[in-house]
C-alpha cells in the first residue's frame, strides 16, 4: 500500500482505495515480511551519548521477537492479554512490542517519565498481565507491585537487581526457540491499547486493531514526501509510549522498511536534538510544535552542526506562523503539519513536495480518510465557519473503543463520525485550520480565541522560552487571555517586559488576543508527550 509518487493530491485523494488484507498481524508486518528477503536490511539505530552507536537488521528483530513470543506463551501469557512495556525508546522495546502482536496480545505502552500513581492508574485499569521494563521502571514499580493483583509476571531488560522475582529478557530470549507459529489475526482484533494524554481530564485507554498500523500509512507517506526514498532515516524525541512516537513513527516505518533512530534520552535537550540528526544523519523527522519551538533557543543552529534533512513533520498542537517560518530557515525544509488522536490518528496532512502546505494550516484530509467540520447536529458547516472536526466511519485507523468505558465510546462515536472535540475552520481551498481544544478556547468579550497562536508569537519573542495561554474569568469580559512565560536564559523578568509582550502580540497578531495579565513562572506543565495541561494552568489562573 504505497502512495503514487509524481501525482497531484486531488488525483491521490480521489483514486486510493484501501488494500488491508483480511487476515493481518502488526508483528509480522513491522518485522518478518523484511526479514524474510531481507535479513541483513538495518532496521534500528540506536544513538548513543558517547559516540558507540549500535544497529540492528530485520533479521534480528524477527528472531529475538520470535523467541520472546515462545516465552511470553510458556509464561501463560497469550490472546487479548495486556502487555505493558515501561521503556524508553531501544531495541528491546520494539522487540517487545513485535512480540506482544505475535501472539495476539495487546500491548500497552507506558512512558518512564510517569509518576507512581499514575503508572498503578493504568496498570490497574488495563489489568496488565506483564510488564517488560527497566533498572528505573522498576524502582517505580517496586511501590505499587502488591496494588497490582492481575500482574504475573515481570521482565527486565538490563541486569539490575530486583526483589519481585522478575526475569531477565536476554534470559528468556536465549531459552527459546526463534521459530514461531504467529497467531492467526485480523485487522480487528485488539493488538493495542494507548492511554491519551490527559490534557482535559483522567486519561482513558484507546483501544485499537492491527488495522491500525495499515491505517497509518498514507499519512505517513504523504507527510513524508512518498516515503520511502532513497537514504531515509527517521527519528523523533517522542516518546515510543505514545500515538505520537509508536504510530507516526515507529511502526509505520518499520513496515516501509526505514531505519528508525533511538535515543536514549527522556526530557527533550535541543543540543542533544540537533546532535542525533547530525551525527545519524537523519533525513525524516517527526519533531512536535513545543520541541522545534525549544530548538530556537540553540544559536547559530545551521553553523554548528551539518543537517541535511528531506522532510520534517509536526502534530500534537497547532504549529504556528512563527514556527513554521523559522523552521523553515533553520532546518532548511518546510514542515508538514498533520493531525490526529490517540483514538484516530493521521488523517490530515501536509505535503509540501507537492504544495500542500499553508502557514497556520494542519492541511488537508489524507488518501482515504474522510475529515470534515461540522455543527451540533452532525452536518458539515460551511467554509469559513467554526465547528468540530470529525472524521467519518469506518475508518482504519479508529479505535474500537474505550477500555471498560462504554458511554465515553458512545460520545466519541456519536452517529457516523468519530468526534474529536477540537474546534477548526475548513477554508475555500480545503484545509482546515486547528484552532484548538473545544476545553482549551478562551472567550473574551464575544471573542472566541485559541490558545495555540497566541503561544505561537510570544515563542517568537528573544527573550521568550517557552509560553502557555489560558482563559481567566472576568465579570466584564468573561475571560481575558492570560499567559505564563518562562524567560529565556538570562532575561530579567518583570513589568517592562510584560509590556513589551503585550505589545509584541498585539502588533503582530490582534488587538483583540493579547494577553491581558503575564505571569512569569519558572516552568509550564507538560504531559509525558509535549502537550501544554491548560487545565492546571486555567485551574491556577483562576485561584489568582
Amino acid at each position: 500500500m504505497k502512495l503514487p509518487s509524481g501525482t497531484s493530491y486531488d488525483e491521490l485523494y480521489r483514486d486510493f482505495v484501501w488494500e488491508i488484507p483480511p487476515r493481518f498481524n502488526m508483528g509480522t508486518a513491522a518485522s518478518d515480511a523484511w526479514a524474510n528477503n531481507e535479513p541483513e536490511r538495518v532496521c534500528l539505530q540506536h544513538f548513543s551519548s558517547d559516540g558507540r552507536h549500535s544497529a540492528m537488521t530485520y533479521g534480528e528483530l524477527s528472531e529475538r521477537s520470535n523467541a520472546l513470543a515462545n516465552a511470553f506463551r510458556a509464561l501463560g501469557v497469550g490472546r487479548g492479554d495486556r502487555v505493558a512495556l515501561l521503556l524508553p525508546q531501544g531495541f528491546e522495546t520494539v522487540v517487545a512490542h513485535v512480540a506482544t502482536y505475535k501472539i495476539g496480545a495487546i500491548a500497552l505502552p507506558l512512558a518512564l517519565l510517569f509518576g507512581v500513581e499514575g503508572l498503578e492508574y493504568k496498570l490497574q485499569v488495563a489489568s496488565a498481565a506483564a510488564i517488560v521494563t527497566n533498572g528505573f521502571g522498576m524502582s517505580r514499580l517496586v511501590e505499587i507491585r502488591e496494588r497490582l493483583p492481575a500482574l504475573k509476571h515481570v521482565v527486565l531488560t538490563d541486569d539490575s537487581g530486583s526483589d519481585l522475582g522478575s526475569m531477565r529478557m536476554h534470559d528468556l530470549i536465549d531459552a527459546h526457540s526463534s521459530h514461531l507459529e504467529v497467531a492467526d489475526t485480523g485487522p480487528d482484533d485488539p493488538a493495542l491499547m494507548i492511554f491519551t494524554s490527559g490534557t482535559t481530564g483522567p486519561p482513558k485507554a484507546a483501544l485499537h486493531g492491527h488495522r491500525v498500523l495499515a491505517g497509518h500509512l498514507p499519512g505517513f507517506q504523504l507527510a513524508h514526501a512518498f516515503a520511502p526514498q532513497e537514504g531515509d532515516r527517521i527519528w523523533t524525541p517522542s516518546d515510543w509510549a505514545w500515538a505520537g512516537g509508536l504510530l507516526n513513527v515507529l511502526m509505520p516505518a518499520l513496515m516501509l522498511g526505514i531505519p528508525v533512530v533511538s535515543s536514549p534520552a527522556q526530557k527533550f535537550d535541543p543540543e542533544t536534538a540537533f546532535r542525533i540528526m547530525d551525527e545519524m544523519h537523519v533525513r525524516n523527522a517527526f519533531i512536535p510544535p513545543t520541541a522545534l519551538r525549544l530548538l530556537r533557543s540553540v544559536a547559530d543552529s545551521r553553523h554548528k552542526y551539518a543537517l541535511n534533512l528531506r522532510t520534517v513533520t509536526s502534530a500534537g498542537e497547532a504549529l504556528g506562523l512563527e514556527t513554521y517560518e523559522w523552521a523553515k530557515e533553520a532546518l532548511g525544509v518546510t514542515v508538514n503539519e498533520f493531525y490526529g488522536q490517540t483514538e484516530c490518528n493521521f488523517v490530515i496532512s501536509s505535503c509540501a513536495e507537492i504544495g500542500v502546505t499553508r502557514a497556520g494550516k494542519i492541511g488537508r484530509p489524507v488518501p482515504g480518510h474522510r475529515v470534515a467540520v461540522i455543527d451540533a447536529k452532525g452536518l458539515e458547516v460551511a467554509a469559513g465557519e467554526t465547528g468540530e472536526i470529525a472524521i467519518w466511519r469506518p475508518d482504519p485507523v479508529v479505535f474500537l473503543k474505550y477500555w471498560q468505558d462504554d458511554a465515553a465510546t458512545a460520545a466519541k462515536l456519536g452517529g457516523d463520525w468519530l468526534v474529536t472535540g477540537d474546534l477548526g475552520r475548513l477554508d475555500a481551498e480545503g484545509y482546515i485550520e486547528f484552532i484548538g481544544r473545544d476545553d482549551d478556547i478562551i472567550t473574551s468579550s464575544g471573542y472566541r480565541i485559541g490558545p495555540s497562536e497566541i503561544e505561537d508569537c510570544l515563542s517568537g519573542h528573544p527573550a521568550v522560552h517557552m509560553a502557555a495561554a489560558v482563559g481567566k474569568p472576568d465579570l466584564i469580559r468573561t475571560e481575558i487571555v492570560k499567559a505564563y512565560v518562562v524567560p529565556s536564559p538570562g532575561v530579567e523578568p518583570g513589568d517592562a517586559l510584560a509590556a513589551e509582550l503585550r505589545e509584541w502580540v498585539k502588533t503582530r497578531l490582534s488587538m483583540h488576543e493579547y494577553p491581558r495579565e503575564i505571569s512569569f513562572v519558572e516552568d509550564i506543565p507538560l504531559t509525558t508527550s509535549g502537550k501544554v495541561i491548560r487545565r492546571l494552568l486555567r485551574q491556577r489562573a483562576a485561584a489568582e
